[in-house]
């Protein structure tokens, strides 16, 4: 492989990419204030089909990524009530969304199975594209991978560097020490919730309005899983999330790669090599070989190695907060 085609290869994993670190950092938000959002790959394949059905019959790629982003905010509002308000579990209510969004985009999407639709445009940033390397890399796209590099970034900046972003973190983390400090944690929950679910539904309208272009029955199937992965991989943070986006797009890369270079073996074997490296890598850090890694390195490196590598998911995860009580139900 010349330099010429590794640029390319690295080119589309960033495109490839896109889509995974939009929907990362909004789940990532949303579970920073407690609540896990399940529905994920079905609301990117309803969104995915909503979005070009809406971009395709407006003749706006725009409407369909504000339509998908609706989607997406409804089914984040639906499991935000269920938990909130109707004190439902958030992982069952989430599931049976999942599934609902994936019967409703298969029937509502049929009659726009594989016909040409709209797409986002090809979008150079001057100057900047023509740094050697770098700039066919990073900044030879469209629109959406710029939204999403600046997204990384003000997502980062909102958690870790804001007062909001400490309001944020307290109603995942210590729900009733925020309340005390006169922190509405509901409001906060259904509001972030809201706001995570409409990125995942941009995420998903990404795949068929710029990556796949189309509709066609199960596009993103799967695509919502990884995205949850790469949440627990990421240690719940966008710029982390953002970096195993790219090392699934790399994985893809990779398979794609195989299969050229072995077209004897199945087709089967190396699209499942992505996921199978997935695994892997969730098992790596939820287990005791991370620490037996770190202590293979040297040992002035070993600390930073460990926040580096440390996975904690929020202290409140997953729980009901009910003024008053506990926190937990």
């Amino acid at each position: 492989m010349n330099d010429s085609e590794l640029v390319r290869v690295l080119a589309s994993i960033v495109l490839q990419a896109t889509p995974l670190t939009i929907a990362v950092c909004g789940e990532t938000i949303t579970e920073r204030a407690g609540v896990v959002n399940l529905s994920l790959d079905g609301t990117m394949l309803l969104s995915a089909m909503a979005g070009f059905v809406a971009a395709y019959e407006s003749s706006s790629v725009w409407v369909g990524f504000l339509v998908a982003g609706l989607v997406g905010a409804l089914f984040a509002l639906i499991v935000a009530f269920g938990s909130i308000r109707l004190r439902k579990d958030q992982f069952a209510v989430g599931f049976v969304l999942t599934l609902l969004g994936d019967e409703l985009s298969a029937f509502l999407g049929q009659n726009y199975t594989r016909i040409p639709g709209p797409h986002v445009s090809h979008l150079g940033i001057p100057l900047l594209k023509d740094i050697p390397i770098l700039g066919p890399i990073f900044f030879d796209h469209d629109p959406l991978v710029y939204f999403a590099f600046v997204l990384v970034a003000v997502t980062w900046w909102w958690m870790f560097r804001s007062q909001p972003g400490l309001q944020l973190r307290s109603a995942g983390e210590r729900p009733e020490a925020g309340f005390a400090r006169g922190v509405n944690i509901n409001r906060l929950r259904y509001l972030y919730t809201i706001i995570g679910g409409a990125l995942v539904g941009i995420a998903g309208a990404a795949y068929s309005l710029d990556i796949k272009l189309g509709w066609s029955e199960g596009l993103t199937r799967g695509l919502g899983w990884i995205a949850l992965a790469i949440v627990i991989f990421g240690g719940w943070s966008p710029i982390r999330g953002m970096a195993g986006a790219l090392l699934f797009g790399a994985s893809k890369a990779l398979a794609a790669a195989l299969q050229r270079r072995f077209p004897e073996v199945s087709v089967v074997a190396f699209n499942a090599t992505p996921w199978v490296l997935m695994i892997l890598v969730l098992l790596l850090v939820g287990s005791d070989a991370t620490e037996r890694l770190i202590q293979i390195v040297p040992r002035r490196y070993q600390r930073r190695l460990r926040q580096i590598l440390r996975v904690r998911a929020p202290a409140a995860l997953g729980t009901v907060f009910v003024p008053g009580e506990t926190g937990e139900d």
